[in-house]
């Protein structure tokens, strides 16, 4: 048990452990199927959050539209959902069998050629991915290699994630403007919208959220992180030694980027739809407070910052309507002002030493009552009695 301990501390498993059993095992004893399926939702954040800690965290590297990725990866899914959705069976009562119904509605008579591929499950998987990156390599490419970073590279992630809004809602016809792509209902035949669908979803989420954990700890522990963490504090140095700064930043905002677009894929599949309105700025930006409030260094408090601003939403807009928005600001200067390390700041900086302090005090009680015990050792006991010469008035002293 000491031996698995040390390990879990030497390679800093221990508060992803907790996390797992709380996702794993305790959420799921603990909440219905509608709640349950809200923490999946909530989760799906979670990946952004993480990618955030890498790039904004490690590599210094703030993107206000991480949205866009969010997004992206969504609508992959949903495009997929959508053309099983909109088989000719399904959909002989439109102008235009075999297409999805926005479509028909906005008077398309044939499925685009981009839409073709995505009748296969196997390319809109990869297309999750690497459609994201692919369109985050293009921006950071571009960006980087021209040395635009900080405020400036912030602003431009804000006006990508507008466009591609813009764009999405103004073209209606193949998107399904600003309603989304709706009415998901089967995978592979597989209806996901029936509980036992959502509890294996439930734990899909999880099960990839803690996989890119380990994978993002991964990279933390190689020469590349302490790389990124090297650039974030003194770019200048690193790119003297002879290191292609830049391709350090496109590698950090593609890790970024697909990561968000899992998320934005597990939020398709949980949830059944995906619109524009993930894909914008407030969006994004509450994206970025997801990982403030738990902290920007830290990938298992980055979710629980997203499962605490999430609950906050939730819980406020039910039981304060009219005031959910205030309590919601609230929740975040609240939190910013008192722990500007997130809470994994305040694990750290507070709790962990105080209970370091609590331990520390107990081992010396011990150790001190220890030390009385070695000065002060008990007394023998008494012998036994076996004198056995007659008293007066003939009683021997056993008898006695």
């Amino acid at each position: 048990m000491t031996k698995l301990h040390t390990w879990l501390t030497q390679q800093k498993l221990g508060s992803l452990l907790l996390l797992a059993l709380v996702l794993l095992v305790a959420m799921p004893l603990m909440l219905d199927t509608f709640r349950l399926n809200m923490v999946g939702k909530y989760l799906t954040y979670a990946f952004v959050a993480i990618g955030l800690v890498m790039l904004w965290g490690h590599a210094g590297i703030l993107s206000l539209g991480q949205g866009v990725f969010f997004g992206l990866g969504g609508y992959m899914m949903a495009m997929f959902l959508k053309l099983e959705a909109s088989d000719p069976e399904s959909t002989k009562i439109q102008s235009t069998p075999g297409i999805p119904d926005f479509m028909d509605w906005n008077q398309v008579t044939a499925l685009p050629w981009w839409w073709e591929p995505f009748h296969s499950l196997t390319f809109a998987l990869v297309a999750v991915v690497v459609v994201p990156m692919l369109l985050a390599f293009i921006i950071g490419f571009a960006m980087f290699k021209r040395r635009v970073g900080g405020v400036y590279f912030a602003i431009i992630t804000q006006a990508v994630a507008l466009v591609l809004t813009v764009l999405i809602i103004g073209q209606q016809g193949y998107t399904g403007g600003v309603n989304g792509i709706t009415d998901l209902k089967t995978l592979k035949g597989w209806d996901i919208r029936t509980d036992e669908a959502k509890l294996i979803l439930y734990y899909v989420c999880c099960g990839l959220l803690i996989l890119s954990v380990l994978l993002c700890r991964w990279v933390q522990s190689s020469k590349l992180g302490t790389l990124l963490l090297a650039m974030r504090d003194k770019e200048d140095r690193v790119r003297f030694s002879g290191y292609d700064v830049a391709m350090f930043k496109v590698f950090a905002f593609c890790l970024a980027a697909g990561l968000s677009a899992i998320g934005g894929a597990m939020f398709t599949l949980q949830v059944g739809f995906m619109s524009p309105s993930f894909v914008g700025i407030v969006p994004s930006i509450e994206m970025v407070i997801y990982a403030a409030v738990g902290g920007r260094m830290s990938l298992v408090g980055a979710i629980y910052g997203a499962l605490l601003v999430n609950f906050g939403k939730t819980y406020f807009s039910e039981s304060a309507p009219d005031l959910w928005l205030f309590l919601m600001a609230a929740l975040f200067i609240g939190v910013t002002m008192a722990f500007p390390n997130g809470l994994a700041g305040l694990w750290e900086e507070k709790i962990k030493p105080w209970w370091k302090a609590k331990q520390a005090e107990r081992k010396e009680i011990r150790e001190r009552v220890a030390l009385a015990q070695a000065s002060y050792p008990e007394p023998p006991p008494p012998k036994k009695v076996t004198d056995v010469s007659p008293l007066p008035g003939g009683i021997s002293g056993q008898q006695a």
